[in-house]
């Protein structure tokens, strides 16, 4: 019998990822606002165009798990906006710099 990794490897790595995710999105809005989707748009796409071109299967998967989550942070970060409008994370003070 032999044991495959491949699977954990993906499975822990993908929790990173979208773990990763979820202070760039709050990070993103408190100095950038929503104008920064573009960026997560960006990253989204290459990422997700990246992981058709790649043969490693742990590659593939890890660079769709990363454009998934850039595209699925494009809607967090205008949920992140509301989030910040009602008063449940700080708003940044723009007269700081």
């Amino acid at each position: 019998m032999e044991i495959n990794f491949t699977g954990i490897i993906i499975g822990i790595s993908t929790f990173l990822i979208i773990g990763l995710f979820h202070p760039l999105v709050i990070k993103g809005e408190y100095y950038f606002g929503v104008k920064c989707w573009w960026a997560f748009l960006f990253v989204g796409i290459v990422a997700l165009v990246a992981s058709l071109m790649v043969d490693n299967l742990i590659v593939s998967s890890l660079l769709a798990v990363t454009g998934a989550s850039s595209l699925w942070g494009i809607g967090e970060l205008f949920e992140q906006r509301k989030r910040v409008e009602r008063g449940w994370f700080p708003k940044r003070d723009k007269s700081k710099k």
